[in-house]
């Protein structure tokens, strides 16, 4: 299971980040627990709103500063797709925002090279290339053209080199014979495939035998690839970048550009059940030596990024060999001694995407951070950790001369540009408006609260109001559980588990981010592990009960729990052990039988941490929190819904758990997509699950809201 981290803060947010934002010699804020009001429009919004909404993200600017592009992701619903549109802003705000000639046939992934110009990936060509246009977006002129798809690249320091990442067959001799293979093996008659070492599939994708393998591209006076791709990582046994979610964040050039540090997991038979991923270095020849960088660290080594000057390279590390929600601590590596070091190894956060200020003096990093995902400011010589972001969640940021340009979503906001300077007071400048329908949509006023969960400690969550709310009247309620269980219902947008879209249709909303989620320190984020079952239970009674107190607006008789993943195995662990306050449940790819998933899910590395151990060494902490032991107590109606290309939580548990309802006679209904994994993504799929998921909560704690 994944570590699903989604949701909260509004509109008028906007005046909030500012305040929370303090200049860098004021030392850290407090942690803001932000009341949101409503807007003052009268439709209110809908999940159909959503699914149409365009999806800002990736923002890039220019090496002189003065512009930045970013990705726009349109929805046609009658096609039933979503294209990626390549826009530019001015920074100076002299020009408006609009949308690049590049983007005709759709392109994605635009990075500026040294040269000024801007190359991205597209597909026009019939398979997925490296482009190259002039810096307003004209003259695309294809770059490479390669027998194979381009997954991801990285543009060299001095724009003369592409690394570029390919799946292919390891053992092929070369990048033309990996292709050949590939078509015998489409053009082959029989379809039986056969497997010496797992894994034999993987989140939604089943093993083909191919990597993802990084190869040298050089590139001419004309902009256009010269020569054969060499292959960098021949002889290499693993994914570079990992799979399923890896990019061009795993690999980079090394400063003199004559080399390549990437993160990668030797495959071997270990691989699903380890989390020892490794920094290696190799040079661009494709000569087979790979020097193994963090050899001493046995879990998660990733993210390279070199000091402007060359001579440091920080990257994230876990510490705990198997464990995938570890803290991400940042590191340093002195490039001539070798010498490592950790960087702030006070701050008890978890970090992210992490950048070199210019001066080579400053990281700046993204982590969450009680309810919202922040940008900090990391000193490098001091230690000091200073946030600049106040409440939503920043998702990406691209460093300026002056400032930062970040991507930044809230609970009623889907990512929009701003630019904050480094320091100063002043409020963050919007740069985009991709969405101006919701300046024209009512969405419900939201609050954070805390209150003394498992073991007494602080637990926090969050309440929203039904859009239009009418002071003094009681609402049914959505009680929206996160997945992870290592994740957090906080301060950002989703477009799967979005809580103001059931503000929009009537409905109250209570999330909890019960023991296990994250952003509250490590500490808190390691008590679920082998205690699935009683902690984060005793939070969500817990919160609920101060909710029911504290807010008049709820109305407890009417209530549904909903979740997915690990919020759909804790759907299913309530109705064996607290069905009292639900008239209706949603289960959405949750577990139903811990103990089979330690021998169904692709990544074993997660049940054996989570359950403390492998099922045959452990079988006590299988069964301990095992839904399947309780079904004998379940009569609450539940929805349940699956993806049957997901294969970290496989089709066989819905399966279990709707024969589990029907076989008791319970109310219950199962709605199956063929062609979704974990998440529901086409969009016409996407609305027949909210269909699905609000006709199930209408017909059982209904608001007769209009949809």
């Amino acid at each position: 299971m994944t570590r699903l981290n989604r949701l909260l803060t509004g509109l008028s947010a906007v005046a909030l980040i500012a305040a929370a934002a303090p200049a860098l010699a004021e030392g850290p804020a407090p942690v803001p627990a932000p009341s949101i009001q409503a807007t003052a429009a009268t439709a209110p919004f809908t999940y159909q709103d959503m699914i149409g909404l365009n999806r800002l993200s990736d923002p890039q600017v220019s090496p002189d500063g003065k512009w930045v592009v970013y990705s726009v992701t349109t929805t046609d619903m009658d096609a039933n797709r979503r294209t990626n549109h390549v826009w530019i802003r001015g920074l100076d705000g002299s020009a408006e925002p609009r949308r690049l000639a590049l983007s005709d046939g759709g392109a994605n992934t635009a990075r500026w090279g040294s040269d000024g110009r801007i190359y991205f990936l597209s597909g026009r060509s019939g398979s997925s290339q490296v482009w190259r246009a002039e810096a307003d977006g004209t003259g695309a002129v294809q770059v490479t053209d390669l027998p194979t798809d381009v997954n991801a690249y990285r543009l060299s320091p001095g724009a003369d080199r592409l690394l570029v990442s390919l799946a292919v067959y390891p053992d092929a001799a070369d990048l033309n014979a990996s292709v050949q293979r590939g078509k015998a093996a489409a053009e082959r008659k029989s379809t039986g495939m056969v497997y010496d070492r797992m894994f034999v599939r993987h989140w939604d994708t089943w093993n083909d035998h191919t990597q993802n393998h990084l190869f040298a591209v050089s590139i001419g006076a004309d902009g256009r690839a010269t020569g054969d791709a060499a292959w960098v990582t021949k002889g290499f046994d693993g994914d570079t970048p990992s799979k399923p979610f890896g990019d061009e964040g795993e690999f980079t050039f090394t400063p003199d550009g004559r080399g390549v540090v990437f993160s990668a997991r030797e495959a071997g038979k270990t691989e699903p059940w380890s989390t020892n991923f490794d920094l290696y270095r190799t040079d661009l020849s494709g000569g087979g030596r790979f020097e193994n960088l963090t050899d001493d660290n046995d879990a998660w080594d990733t993210g390279p990024v070199f000091s402007p000057d060359g001579k440091m390279m920080a990257y994230r590390a876990m510490a705990r060999p198997g464990f995938e929600a570890d803290q991400f601590a940042i590191m340093l590596r002195d490039m001539v001694t070798g010498q490592v070091s950790r960087v702030a190894p006070q701050w008890d956060r978890s970090a992210d995407a992490v950048q070199w200020s210019a001066d080579g003096r400053t990281l700046y990093v993204t982590a969450g951070d009680v309810g919202q995902t922040r940008i900090f400011a990391v000193d490098v010589q001091r230690d000091s950790v200073v946030p600049i972001t106040g409440p939503g969640h920043v998702s990406a940021f691209s460093l300026t001369p002056s400032g930062i340009v970040f991507a930044q979503d809230t609970l009623q906001t889907p990512s929009e540009l701003w630019f904050k300077t480094y320091r100063g007071r002043e409020m963050p400048r919007r740069l985009t408006r991709v969405n101006p329908v919701l300046d024209q949509r009512a969405f419900g006023e939201a609050e954070q609260f805390s209150f003394p969960g498992w073991n007494g400690e602080t637990v926090h969550g969050y309440v929203i109001k039904p859009a239009n709310y009418v002071e003094g009247q009681q609402y049914p309620v959505a009680f929206l559980i996160h997945g992870g269980p290592q994740g957090s219902f906080g301060n950002s947008w989703s477009f799967r588990w979005n809580p103001s879209s059931y503000a929009g249709a009537g409905y109250a909303v209570v999330m909890i981010d019960f023991h296990g989620s994250t952003g509250y320190g490590q500490a808190f984020t390691d008590s679920i592990s082998q205690h699935w079952g009683d902690r984060p239970l005793e939070d969500l009674q817990k919160g609920w009960a101060h909710a029911l107190s504290t807010y008049g607006f709820l109305d407890g008789n009417r209530a549904c729990a909903l979740g997915a993943s690990y919020g759909g195995y804790m759907v299913n662990w309530i109705a064996g052990q607290w069905n009292e306050p639900w008239k209706c449940l949603v289960n959405h790819d949750g577990v139903f039988d811990t103990f089979n998933m330690g021998f169904a899910t692709e990544e074993l590395w997660f049940t054996e941490w989570e359950n403390g151990g492998t099922p045959w060494q452990n079988p006590e902490g299988y069964q301990r929190f095992n839904p399947a032991n309780h079904v004998a107590n379940w009569r609450t109606p539940m929805l349940v819904v699956q993806g049957d290309r997901d294969f970290r939580i496989p089709t066989s548990q819905a399966l279990s758990t709707f024969t589990a309802l029907q076989r008791q006679g319970i109310e219950s209904r199962f709605l199956v997509f063929p062609d979704e994994n974990h998440w529901v993504l086409r969009p016409q799929n996407s609305l027949q699950w909210h269909n699905e998921v609000f006709g199930w909560l209408d017909r059982h704690i209904g608001t007769g809201a209009a949809r």
